[in-house]
């Protein structure tokens, strides 16, 4: 966990949960240095999972999760087109 989760009530009542995790890997560039490498990838569960975040989750955790990788499409300020990744959390 690279920060708490931020919990989000909506106008229906229900509460979403939003939290970035990492994954690292490490690698040789071309001069054979070892280099490591961070991703940071962004999650969002909702419902009970949600709960669990709130009563669980905290920054440098280490976590497990499952869920479904999705593509968000969206306009940039500049006109460009983007795509924006999001795991919706299952468990």
């Amino acid at each position: 966990m690279g920060a708490e989760p931020e919990i989000i009530s909506l106008e229906s009542g229900l509460k979403v949960a939003n939290f970035r995790i990492t994954t690292n890997s490490t690698y040789k560039n071309e001069k054979g240095e070892r280099k490591e490498d961070t991703q940071w990838h962004p999650h969002r569960c909702k419902g009970k999972l949600t709960e669990i975040c709130e009563e669980q989750l905290t920054k440098g955790k280490k976590v497990a999760i499952e869920g479904k990788l999705v593509h968000r499409t969206y306009e940039s300020k500049d006109g460009d087109k983007r795509m924006s990744p999001k795991s919706f959390v299952t468990s």
